[in-house]
């Protein structure tokens, strides 16, 4: 078969790389002119991709920020694609309509407010101290050491953070929400839509996105990702499960998660991602049982009903060099582009690349992120997953790379708590 890939910023290139190797023909093409050395060597490259819409079989854009708009256009011409709508890219992109669209279909939402204005937010909190979390909405949330979690009870830390934000990022910051913060376990639940419903099993997966190790220092766009495969459980139900209809009549055909925190009181969801998620998406590969070209194919022509899974746990690290996760191009033009990729012994199983290139059979740094590769481990247990994925990363060395130590262990605490509220019961 023909597939297609379509990228703003290069963020299915491991997706793309693995299709190509399941022996079809693949064509990617990345708009980002810094990104786009991404998986050269790995994927052939387009650089007109309306132009190869004739010669695909398959479509996938990974993306929101308006591929949803371009994929549902394909779609109603009679093309396989695996792409958004622009309904759903508003679910990710605006906060407040994703949150409005969950309070119409039953869903208990987190007390919020939306504001345009940095002045009129600061007033409020003062009006009514209180805890609360600061997100950004728009092209802005994509910068997640914006979102701010605030910890003092009369809400001046939110106050402080507000103020600087006002001085420092006014002009991209346009529209932002003061979520009433809710203490819990942070847990996402996701499932794959074939246009039609929703297809088992689901993945439930536990982000770690701070920087350090013990969740501690910056917020980044990921650090590395645990899930397991399920039937359908009460926080399903709860929450995706009732967005079907509406998914159904948009005819949405992709990957749908939210993530929630939970607690003794309830489920209470905090934002969508309307699109595969990166690690994510890698991550869930490993565990899937059938080669990712012919799930995609069966996802796109709603031919895939259901399929089988890995029993046991996946885990993700991701692998990252300066400056990650700021955006510092001198520092990262110094210090990692194109820095090699060593491997000890030969063996890559587990290994996925994010930005990188392949340069006469070497793996070099590419793009403009410093996020180079996600290295995965599978087991029957959680410890089984860490203890492969870092046995693997022990393979591996790039000159000042760093990464987390810990991802998997806030489940030991975490499924304790879950399981006595009754969560992640099947039903």
């Amino acid at each position: 078969m023909k597939f297609l890939f379509v990228s703003y910023d290069g963020l299915i290139n491991d997706i793309a790389w693995h299709v190509s190797k399941e022996g079809h023909d693949a064509k990617y093409f990345i708009k980002n002119r810094e990104a786009k050395d991404i998986a050269d060597g790995f994927v052939p490259k387009t650089d007109d991709w309306k132009k190869d819409v004739d010669w695909a079989d398959v479509i996938i854009f990974d993306d929101v920020l308006g591929h949803g708009k371009l994929a549902q256009g394909l779609r109603k011409k009679g093309k396989l694609v695996i792409g958004g709508t622009e309904y759903t890219d508003r679910l990710e992109d605006d906060r407040t309509f994703g949150q409005e669209e969950l309070k119409k279909f039953g869903v208990n939402i987190i007390p919020y407010e939306e504001f345009q204005s940095f002045d009129d937010a600061i007033a409020y909190v003062r009006k009514n101290p209180a805890r609360y979390v600061i997100k950004p909405s728009g092209e802005a949330q994509n910068i997640k050491r914006l979102l701010f979690v605030g910890e003092q009870e009369d809400g001046q830390d939110v106050i402080q953070v507000l103020e600087s934000y006002k001085r420092a990022w006014s002009k991209k910051i346009k529209v932002f929400q003061l979520q009433r913060r809710v203490s819990g376990v942070e847990i996402a639940v996701g499932a794959f839509f074939n246009g039609e419903e929703f297809i088992l099993p689901i993945n439930i997966n536990f982000e770690h996105k701070k920087l350090f190790p013990g969740n501690i220092g910056p917020s980044t766009g990921e650090m590395g990702t645990s899930m397991y495969w399920s039937g359908e459980n009460k926080i399903f139900n709860a929450t995706l499960k009732k967005m079907e209809p509406r998914l159904r009549e948009e005819g949405y055909v992709g990957y749908m998660d939210i993530n929630c925190i939970v607690n003794a009181n309830g489920i209470y969801p905090l934002e969508f991602t309307a699109r595969f998620g990166y690690p994510t998406i890698s991550i869930q590969q490993e565990g899937i049982l059938m080669p990712i070209s012919e799930f995609f194919h069966g996802l796109a022509a709603k031919t895939l009903k259901n399929f089988k899974t890995k029993n046991g746990f996946q885990v993700g690290v991701r692998i990252v060099v300066p400056p990650y996760p700021f955006n510092d191009q001198q520092t990262f033009k110094n210090n990692s582009k194109d820095a090699v990729i060593f491997f000890h012994k030969p063996n890559r199983e587990g290994v996925h690349i994010v930005d990188v290139k392949e340069v006469n059979q070497e793996w070099l740094v590419a793009g403009n992120t410093g996020v180079v590769l996600v290295v995965c481990g599978t087991g029957q247990t959680m410890k089984q997953a860490q203890t492969q994925a870092y046995n693997r990363i022990s393979n591996i060395m790039i000159p000042s790379m760093y990464y987390r130590k810990d991802i998997g262990d806030r489940w030991y605490e975490d499924s304790d708590k879950l399981h006595s509220w009754g969560y992640l019961r099947e039903v």
